[in-house]
């Protein structure tokens, strides 16, 4: 179907349909923070719709049908529409206009997928996870250390959608940052694809700076002298995290490696380079988060074996105790025997003399386990 057939097709889908409606409802729902010229006002699931033409943006004016068509008609600049967990009534206009495939639909609006690139026709469809670390005044067995989202995006010749999902990893500032960098901007919506990839991924870096203070308290805790009495709950909570760290971080190396090494008809040459750098930022937190796998693996194996060289102690203790306590024990236990001929019962010195000896005895036996650590 061509793109003018396209643009008739949703054009026509009457008064009450298709994307007009999706504006008309999207205008109702709560409004968004206006306090920058980059957020657009067209509400909570359309956060922004803007067209740039050799790097500057140009107002706009009408309705997206309206925007795309005069976007598509001058053969110059392309549309960056962005949303924000939207529903298939929402998208279904959207996706008729910019003629989306309904299987890379239906992963943006479900969400919950895997990082990876798809094409589609002339179409690239992106996923990455995006990750923030969560501020917390200490470390329990329950805290939530790192929160995740995704973002999706559909990159065209003319068109660029991204498709946000989670309560962070706004794009706000991203956008802010290329609209002042115009040269940058004006190559074209892979220009555009490459700086969410490196703004994803530079958070990874960011949380992982973040997760390592965690590593560091907790590592501290565990070789003090109460290391023994650390919660291993804490410890457990941590690589938890980093599991769902390394989960969003992992599987995106071979879509950045395919992006940035396979021929992509969106996607230049020149842009290409751009991505290798962002592979390596990758590769880099990748690294990161093994080695603090690894650490907390070694964190946990030491606190066990600081718990069990506690419990050592203890039972060492107990048995010298035991081994104190057994002298008067069986003295007073021989002693309190019935016989009517035992030595010393009739002199007047033989109970002082039994009780003596058993302080002699109990004070040696104290000495040598004190001398050698157990008590």
């Amino acid at each position: 179907m061509s793109m003018a057939g396209n643009l008739r097709k949703v054009t026509g889908l009457g008064r009450v349909g298709g994307l007009r409606k999706v504006a008309r409802l999207a205008r109702r729902r709560p409004r968004v923070d206006l306090s920058h010229h980059a957020r657009s006002p067209l509400g909570t699931s359309v956060v922004n719709c803007v067209t740039y033409k050799e790097g500057a943006r140009i107002p706009v004016d009408g309705d997206l049908v309206d925007t795309v068509e005069r976007v598509r008609d001058s053969r110059d600049g392309f549309v960056w529409l962005g949303l924000h967990e939207p529903s298939d009534h929402e998208f279904e206009g959207i996706a008729d206009l910019f003629d989306l495939h309904p299987l890379a639909v239906e992963d943006a609006v479900e969400a919950h997928q895997r990082p990876k690139v798809e094409r589609y026709g002339e179409t690239l469809f992106a996923v990455f996870k995006t990750v923030c670390y969560v501020e917390h005044e200490e470390l329990t067995a329950t805290s939530e250390v790192v929160n995740t989202g995704e973002i999706m995006v559909f990159v065209g010749e003319d068109f660029v959608i991204t498709v946000r999902h989670g309560s962070h990893g706004s794009l706000g500032p991203l956008r802010e940052e290329l609209e002042a960098d115009p040269a940058q901007l004006a190559k074209g919506p892979a220009a555009v694809l490459h700086a969410i990839a490196d703004h994803v991924v530079d958070d990874y870096l960011s949380v992982t700076d973040a997760v390592q203070s965690d590593i560091d308290l907790v590592e501290t805790a565990v070789f003090s002298e109460s290391g023994a009495r650390v919660d291993p709950g804490r410890i457990y909570q941590l690589k938890r995290e980093l599991l769902e760290l390394k989960r969003a971080v992992a599987p995106l190396g071979r879509p950045l490696e395919e992006l940035s090494t396979r021929p992509i008809q969106v996607i230049a040459p020149e842009i290409q380079a751009y991505f290798r750098d962002v592979s390596d930022h990758l590769l880099r937190a990748k690294e990161q988060i093994a080695a603090f796998d690894e650490l907390l693996n070694s964190i946990l194996q030491a606190h066990l074996a600081q718990v069990t060289v506690a419990q050592n102690e203890d039972m060492r203790k107990i048995t010298a105790w035991a081994a104190v306590i057994a002298v008067p024990t069986m003295v007073c236990g021989v002693y309190g025997m019935n016989f009517d001929h035992m030595p010393e019962l009739h002199w007047k010195f033989g109970y002082p003399l039994v009780m003596g000896v058993i302080a002699a005895a109990c004070g040696v036996l104290y000495r040598g386990f004190r001398r050698n650590g157990w008590l």
